[in-house]
């Protein structure tokens, strides 16, 4: 079958054109990217709802299924197939399980997704392949049936030593062969499969009402430390097989061998990695590493291939969120809203202070600044004056990390969703990615999160755009036509700052953000207010944050009653706010993002405790550790400042 994308590749010269200027941006991955979308544009002309100033499409490019070695033992026995058709808007049936292996639980998404990536973990594809196969020769050895025994663990580290072990075993020698030649043979089956999968659901026609990604996890976890990207093709021009944590153990070699075997080693290959979860990575995520006795030039070309490979962080999921933390080691500035759903505050981690630790899964090690995307994109600013090269000028997505097969079931209202796909209330029900695109197709999408015009929220779909520029009038929000004033004054967000003419103050931004519709039966919430949040560094290696509202305020007077859910008071279906900033020091590197806000509402698992009859309510209904309420929010990704 012939995709979308290879035929954006073949219909005509222009694209063979964009490829090439895609390729030269990439070398220097903090230019801006409005020329070659602009490019692109000339050759999209296949879906009905194109838009040379762009829509918002809402997606999930983190879902795990029955695939996944630790899903299958949650008792997720949906496939990609079944993802696909869920982010569509069928019912998928969930744990508990049945006599036949099959789930009990219906569950629909309330709102269809315009794109999806099933990203399995990798590592262990075969295992898993020849585990759960009833087909497989090795279906009946010991090994796979210990693989599928029942999971009941009493604890964290029972179950941490429980999946470990199991996991162990599906790359053993006895299951793979003294050359793991059994174990690759069938991991390629399951990554045809997953193109299989992806080239199905993903729609050709006209009306493009959904896309898919060809995609896999790469899961280095040492010392029980999450470093885990996820990687995803531009098209169905893909590597003959994932590259694992057990091929690759490290974030450099990943980048490397990809570009090797996609960028140079396959006509029309093109690919990204999300690193995500930075908050379990005890800092390990955003550290700068280099190997022993690199010169400076060197650095700077591993750091340009660290920023054309990652171009966004996933920076809200299940786990948690990783945008900020509270008081940090030598960060100075307050922000008072970082405590939203800091899934280690569970576990009391303490402050790196600059040291490394391991073991951020279990709960164990300290948390560290660069836990956190806001201090990642700060120190990006100080290696750009030591090499000359940003190696965090990342944008921001949400997604799920869901291990249900259930993509984008985010509203606080699911509670099916929670009881059946959510480990406990230490989670949530995890973000989505929203990303300004031409088109809902492989191509737009793909290049918007290259250009990183793409913002992350905590599940809600408010839409929200952000602009940068130096003389963006102050009438830019009353403009019927915002969007087309931000770029012609400006650049959008995941951009740089146009040079500074000489007349020119100081950068102004504009931010316009319009409330989540909802659905008939659970309308979305009112929006509480907008926010600029700024970081730069002292050379002494002190960092700066200011957070500044623009828009709205903090104690608007709304409120939510936490027994029925009701909410009530002032907010606002739309708002937009304009700010130039008064301390803009034009000898300094700085970087800029938006933050909005929904009034406060339920969390999910208040509406469980509620609607759980009196004397079998969860044990932590009554636990202080869990939130009463959640107060949504959304964040762009940013625009930087070079001098």
């Amino acid at each position: 079958m012939t995709s979308r994308s290879e035929l954006a590749y073949d219909i005509s010269l222009h694209c063979r054109i964009l490829f090439v200027l895609i390729a030269m941006s990439c070398m220097a991955p903090h230019l801006a990217f409005a020329q070659a979308s602009e490019v692109d544009a000339q050759s999209s002309l296949r879906c009905a709802d194109y838009d040379p100033q762009r829509n918002v499409y809402w997606g999930d490019l983190h879902i795990h299924t029955s695939y996944s070695m630790d899903a299958y033992i949650f008792d997720t026995r949906l496939t990609p197939e079944d993802a696909y058709r869920f982010a569509r808007g069928e019912t998928r049936m969930l744990p508990p399980l049945d006599e036949n292996d099959r789930g009990t639980v219906p569950l629909t998404i309330s709102r269809p997704l315009d794109f999806a990536a099933v990203t399995d973990h990798a590592d262990a594809f075969g295992g898993v392949r020849l585990c759960t196969d009833p087909e497989s020769s090795a279906y009946q050895s010991d090994l796979c049936k210990n693989y599928r025994r029942p999971y009941a663990p009493s604890s964290v580290a029972e179950a941490t030593k429980d999946i470990t072990g199991r996991v162990t075993s599906l790359n053993s020698t006895p299951l793979c062969g003294e050359d793991g030649a059994i174990c690759r043979a069938a991991t390629v089956d399951t990554w045809k499969d997953l193109q299989s999968a992806a080239a199905k659901y993903d729609d050709e026609s006209p009306s493009c009402k959904f896309t898919t990604f060809v995609a896999y996890e790469h899961t280095a976890t040492p010392d029980l430390t999450k470093i885990h990207r996820n990687v995803i093709f531009r098209n169905n021009k893909v590597i003959e097989k994932p590259i694992t944590f057990s091929d690759e153990p490290t974030g450099l070699g990943l980048w490397q061998r990809l570009d090797e075997q996609c960028l140079q080693g396959t006509p029309d290959c093109d690919v990204l990695a999300i690193p995500h979860n930075s908050n379990l990575s005890n800092g390990q995520l955003f550290t700068i590493e280099y190997p022993e006795g690199s010169s400076r030039s060197e650095q700077a070309r591993l750091a340009s291939l660290r920023a054309r490979m990652e171009p966004v962080v996933e920076m809200m999921q299940i786990k948690g969120e990783s945008e900020c933390k509270a008081n940090p080691w030598r960060v100075l500035g307050a922000d008072e809203d970082c405590g939203f759903e800091k899934y280690r505050s569970l576990h009391g981690a303490e402050d790196c202070k600059g040291e490394k630790e391991w073991g951020a899964l279990g709960g164990k090690g300290c948390s560290s600044r660069l836990d956190y995307a806001r201090y990642a994109l700060i120190e990006g600013l100080r290696e750009a004056d030591r090499i000359g090269v940003n190696p965090y000028a990342f944008g921001m997505i949400g997604a799920t990390d869901i291990h249900s097969g259930t993509p984008g079931a985010t509203e606080e209202s699911q509670t099916a969703a929670f009881d059946a796909a959510v480990p406990g209330p230490g989670y949530n029900l995890g973000g989505l990615a929203a990303v300004w695109a031409e088109e809902n197709s492989r191509e737009s999408i793909f290049l918007a999160l290259r250009r990183r015009e793409v913002y992350a929220t905590s599940g809600s779909r408010m839409t929200v755009r952000l602009f940068g520029g130096w003389d963006i009038p102050e009438e830019a929000c009353a403009a019927s036509d915002f969007a087309a004033q931000g770029y012609k004054h400006g650049v959008p967000m995941g951009s740089d700052l146009p040079e500074r003419s000489a007349e020119s103050d100081s950068p102004v931004f504009i931010v316009s953000a319009m409330q989540d519709a909802g659905t008939t039966e659970h309308p979305g919430n009112l929006l509480q207010r907008i926010q600029i949040v700024k970081g730069w560094s002292d050379p002494d290696g002190t960092f700066h944050q200011q957070v500044v509202d623009i828009a709205g305020q903090k104690n608007n007077g709304a409120s939510v009653n936490t027994n029925t859910c009701e909410v009530s008071g002032p907010g606002e279906r739309q708002m937009c706010g304009r700010w130039q900033d008064p301390s803009f020091d034009p000898n300094q590197r700085a970087v800029y993002y938006a933050r909005v806000f929904e009034n406060p509402s339920c969390r999910v698992t208040t509406r469980i405790c509620n609607q759980a009859e009196a004397g079998s309510k969860p044990a932590d209904c009554a636990s202080p550790a869990v939130p009463k309420t959640v107060q949504d929010r959304a964040w762009t990704s940013p625009v930087w400042y070079t001098p």
